[in-house]
């Protein structure tokens, strides 16, 4: 994304993520959609620090802020989806959002009540899989690409080996920056790869997440 969208205020309309990765794949997906700039895309805490933890104990004086309107939040399901999401709707009841659904909706889950900022929740890769940002972005390779299923190949072979040395839910950061560092520019980051079109971002889990942030904050 260009830098005019990295705002030095955050706007009424936020869409909070874990880490600076996500920002820069959102960034992208935003300028290729040609979304209006009508949210920034904010980290947990001004000092950088990332992650989910930070992301979820920063939640309730964020939505406490008077001058919040929405709120958008992105998260990694991880290994565990339904844990993922019971945390943030345990964050959200204690604010005093009510009728949180049990499960995660398929297409994002938007709501809006009186009194109380409008609120979405994004789970990572794409509401019903455990995964994380590098699985949604792995879903934007090109269905043609030759190189993917190498990098595949090679994956599987080093964990065959037991020689690897990333856990279980790293494996989709391996793939993928194996599968970067064979572009034409070696080791791209992911936002300028859908920037340059290495990476595709017309997609179907693209085009849902899309949506969701139309839906959400125009």
């Amino acid at each position: 994304m260009s830098k005019k969208r990295k705002f030095t205020q955050p706007k009424p309309q936020q869409l909070l993520v874990e880490g600076k990765n996500d920002q820069h794949v959102i960034w992208a997906l935003c300028k290729k959609y040609k979304l209006p700039e009508t949210f920034s895309v904010e980290l947990p805490n001004e000092d950088g620090t990332e992650g989910v933890e930070a992301l979820l104990s920063s939640l309730t004086a964020r939505l406490k802020d008077i001058e919040l309107k929405t709120l958008g939040i992105v998260v990694d399901a991880d290994q565990n989806l339904q844990a993922r999401w019971q945390s943030i709707s345990d964050k959200l009841k204690i604010v005093g959002y009510q009728n949180i659904p049990h499960l995660p909706c398929p297409e994002g889950w938007i709501d809006t009540q009186s009194e109380l900022p409008k609120i979405g929740v994004w789970i990572m890769p794409n509401n019903q899989l455990p995964g994380i940002l590098e699985d949604f972005v792995t879903y934007l390779i090109p269905t043609d690409d030759q190189l993917h299923p190498k990098a595949i190949e090679i994956i599987d072979h080093l964990e065959q080996l037991t020689i690897h040395r990333y856990g279980t839910v790293q494996r989709p950061k391996a793939l993928i920056h194996t599968w970067l560092a064979w572009q034409e520019k070696p080791g791209i980051p992911m936002g300028q790869a859908i920037t340059a079109q290495v990476l595709t971002y017309h997609s179907s889990i693209t085009e849902t997440f899309i949506t969701w942030l139309n839906q959400l904050f125009n």
